[in-house]
Order: C-alpha cells, then sequence, then structure tokens
C-alpha cells in the first residue's frame, strides 16, 4: 500500500468522519460492531438556528461520555447547566448506561460536576492556569 502523510492545521468534518469509519471498521472486527450513539441538547435563541452552546456527549459499551458543555455567559447561574446535565443523565439512564464521564480543567468546572455527584477517577498535571486536568465519573445505580 502507497500512502502519504498530509498535515493540517483546518482538518475537514469530512476528514474526520472518514478516520472514524475506518476506526470503526476495525473496532467492528477487532469486538464486535461499535456501540457508539451521538447525545447533544442544543441551545438556540428562539427563531436562530445559530447554536449558542449545549451539550454534546456519546455513549459507547455502557458509558456516556460528556465530551462539551458549554452555557452562554448570560445564562450562567440560572440552572440551566444543571439542566442540561440532567437531561444528559435521564439520557445514559434510558441507554442502560451505567456510568457517565468527562473531563475539566482547573479554570472550569470541577466544583459544579462535584456537585451533581460527579467524583474525580484521574488526575493530569500541566502548566498553570490550565492544569491540572481532572477527569470525572458518576456511577449510575
Amino acid at each position: 500500500m502507497s500512502f502519504e502523510i498530509h498535515q493540517t492545521e483546518t482538518p475537514s468534518l469530512e476528514s474526520y468522519q472518514q478516520g472514524l469509519a475506518v476506526l470503526r471498521a476495525f473496532t467492528g472486527e477487532a469486538v464486535g460492531p461499535p456501540d457508539n450513539r451521538d447525545f447533544a441538547l442544543l441551545i438556540r435563541t428562539p427563531g436562530e438556528p445559530a447554536v449558542r452552546g449545549g451539550l454534546w456527549a456519546q455513549s459507547r459499551w455502557g458509558a456516556f461520555y460528556v465530551d462539551m458543555v458549554v452555557v452562554p455567559e448570560a445564562l450562567r447561574g440560572t440552572g440551566v447547566g444543571t439542566d442540561l446535565m440532567t437531561r444528559a443523565e435521564a439520557e445514559a439512564r434510558a441507554r442502560g448506561c451505567h456510568l457517565m464521564w468527562l473531563d475539566t480543567y482547573a479554570f472550569q468546572a470541577r466544583p459544579f460536576y462535584e456537585r451533581l455527584g460527579f467524583e474525580v477517577f484521574a488526575r493530569m498535571d500541566g502548566p498553570e492556569p490550565f492544569y491540572p486536568r481532572w477527569f470525572m465519573r458518576k456511577l449510575l445505580a
């Protein structure tokens, strides 16, 4: 097989999807069909198509990974973040997941996630003010 490697700082969504398809094909051969299901809760201004924030997640093999939570600054402290996480947890349970997990940096929302029942299971150190980075989970009974 001949190949070329191209470097880019602006990979297209299409290139990501193509790479993901190759990975999922390998996974399917190794352990059976991937159990990946995407999930999103989108915050929009009524009547506007632009996404202003929300929550993006994915379930896989009984775990529910929260990839990104974005609450617009004007809505912070109003319960919107808690609502997003509560809805995500309900979806995780509906999918039969046994845990939720996520990661957050020092300047982000560790105390918020702890109030919702998440606990740190790993820590990665690095330069301040960004690090430490915490990996957190919540077991679902």
